[in-house]
């Protein structure tokens, strides 16, 4: 039962992993509200764009929703111990979330007590807030957080909470750590990125895509210099590591970088993603022909950041570190769910391929065709 017991706690961190990985790449949604009012510059192309990334934020949403919620069932002392420590960053998370599904119902209504600027301006708070704060919280796996953990605290019987905060801030300290902004102006950067690429696959509007094509590049320059100093940073700093024969926490040097080469098809998988990336990007910018470029960087963006959870979590790894008590660092050993929770749950996931099946379907017969001037104006659904 051990080994079966630990495999299930190592496929459940590889779900968790991926389900992170497709969020990351379904910001896109986020990246192009941001874009909104930059390459939009008449109403008719700012309609085009909202509605090109308006019927794919469920997607996004509800991928969110489930990473939340496959957490919360594989590795409930995680759950408890984030969401309900660093709270005040979730919730605001959750808020821009919830306002970016509003404003896409409510900004074209008719008598909308807010206007539809206003609704597009919380749009452009979720495409900066979302994805900045999303890459901030994540960054957390690599540098720690401010909390404790005390098991024996579940015997009390007038506050039975066995993690605690040690910030009254609760989880916004993060914001305040220059590698976390890193990797947070990162994300942002390749959500605005891989919208541009979107944008010119799926609109069908000259003027805004040669606007799109110039705004690339800067974009891409800029994610490219915060997420290659982040990586560089976490190659070269100590990880939080476990000792196997006890399950001491301890700092050991260079530990993700050593985790990199002791798990080589991981190693594969980055340098796979890293590749498809640039590939996505540098010919777009290099050939005004080239409109899939969102499909090659897409891809290399699920592939990049799934490597990056899973050398948080495999090789003996403390994927949750605690900067103030190392001994309370979370690992997918000691958060997991019980044995039997596991094992139930691995059966239920059988049904993802065809849940993914249904996605890729909607997804197809929502970009049959690509949007363009005359389709917003031919009276059927838009926003």
């Amino acid at each position: 039962m051990d080994s079966t017991y630990i495999l299930l706690q190592h496929y459940w961190w590889f779900v968790i992993s991926l389900l992170g990985a497709l969020l990351v790449f379904l910001l896109f949604v986020q990246g192009g509200q941001s874009l909104l009012f930059n390459l939009g510059k008449t109403e008719l192309q700012q309609k085009m764009m909202l509605n090109s990334t308006g019927r794919k934020w469920e997607f996004t949403f509800t991928t969110l929703v489930t990473f939340g919620g496959a957490f919360f069932a594989s590795f409930p002392l995680f759950y408890s111990t984030s969401f309900g420590g660093a709270y005040w960053v979730w919730t605001i998370i959750l808020i821009c979330f919830v306002i970016q599904a509003v404003s896409y119902e409510f900004q074209s209504k008719k008598g909308n007590l807010l206007g539809k600027r206003t609704y597009q301006i919380f749009l452009m708070i979720n495409g900066i807030g979302g994805p900045l704060l999303l890459g901030t919280a994540v960054a957390t796996f690599f540098t720690g957080s401010e909390f404790t953990v005390n098991k024996d605290q579940i015997m009390n019987v007038g506050m039975p909470v066995i993690s605690s905060w040690s910030n009254p801030l609760h989880g916004l300290e993060a914001a305040f750590n220059i590698w976390n902004l890193c990797l947070g102006l990162a994300v942002f950067f390749l959500s605005r990125v891989q919208a541009i690429l979107y944008f010119i696959n799926n609109i069908n509007d000259e003027e805004l895509t040669t606007r799109c094509r110039k705004q690339l590049l800067p974009n891409a320059a800029l994610f490219l210099v915060f997420f290659l100093a982040f990586l560089v940073h976490i190659m070269l700093r100590e990880g939080y590591a476990i000792d196997p024969s006890t399950g001491e926490i301890f700092m050991q040097p260079n530990k993700y970088f050593i985790n990199l080469i002791e798990m080589p098809v991981i190693l594969a998988i980055l340098l796979i993603g890293v590749v498809a990336v640039l590939f996505g990007i540098g010919k777009t910018i290099v050939s005004d022909k080239f409109t899939k470029g969102i499909w090659f960087c897409g891809s290399g963006t699920v592939l990049t950041v799934l490597s990056l959870f899973l050398i948080t979590g495999y090789n003996n790894t403390a994927y949750y570190p605690s900067s103030v008590d190392l001994q309370s660092s979370l690992t997918i050993f000691n958060s997991s769910s019980s044995f039997f929770t596991l094992k139930v749950m691995s059966y239920v996931s059988i049904l993802v391929p065809f849940v993914a099946a249904y996605i890729f379907y909607a997804w197809r017969a929502l970009d049959i065709h690509k949007i363009d001037s005359k389709e917003m104006s031919s009276g059927n659904h838009t926003y």
